[in-house]
């Protein structure tokens, strides 16, 4: 029997994750055993690309004192977390796409051995641009970004890291995304 797997994708703010993952998530067979968990974050609704549970900060901190979060970080004057529903439907065998923190990755790898990360990776240049043309940072928040994606290169270290080139067009990036989220069913000797 195959055993489920969480796909713990991350990258740099402007890699295209939110869009790689919204394109994987729409292009899924019927019968794919995946599901995408949505973040619980404390930043309004309508706030990015994200499809996610906007919290309070209070109501955010009060979930997490009752254990409602599987995993919980802060990063960029921001809550997030990942519901405890993540726990349930691995243990059904379906396998779970989490938008994730590379700041996080190491506790998520100890906790979940049956973590797959992925990283989304973008050239500086295609980066910049793409920053530039959110326009939700400042030059200088820009220039920070840029150089937290170059750490994040050689932050990100995992035996089964899989990485994935987003500088072309969003399906391309996403096919390939696509492609192994279906195929990530791990074969158990008898």
């Amino acid at each position: 029997m195959a055993e489920a797997e969480l796909i713990y994708v991350v990258g740099a703010s402007g890699s295209g994750k939110d869009s790689l993952m919204a394109y994987a998530r729409s292009h899924l067979s019927e019968n794919a055993k995946v599901v995408f968990t949505h973040r619980y974050i404390t930043r309004p609704a309508d706030a990015g690309g994200e499809n996610h549970v906007a919290l309070e900060c209070k109501e955010f901190l009060s979930r997490k004192a009752m254990g409602c979060f599987s995993m919980s970080w802060y990063s960029h004057d921001t809550y997030y977390g990942i519901g405890i529903e993540v726990n349930q439907w691995l243990s059904k065998g379906i396998n779970v796409v989490v938008n994730g923190s590379r700041g996080y990755l190491n506790q998520a790898a100890r906790k979940y051995s049956e973590l797959r990360p992925v990283l989304i990776s973008v050239r500086p240049e295609i980066l910049r641009s793409r920053l530039e043309q959110r326009g939700r940072e400042s030059k200088k928040e820009i220039e920070q970004r840029l150089i937290q994606a170059n750490e994040l290169e050689a932050f990100v270290n995992h035996p089964r890291l899989v990485k994935i080139e987003n500088n072309g067009s969003i399906k391309e990036a996403g096919l390939e995304l696509l492609d192994m989220i279906q195929s990530t069913h791990k074969v158990q000797c008898a």
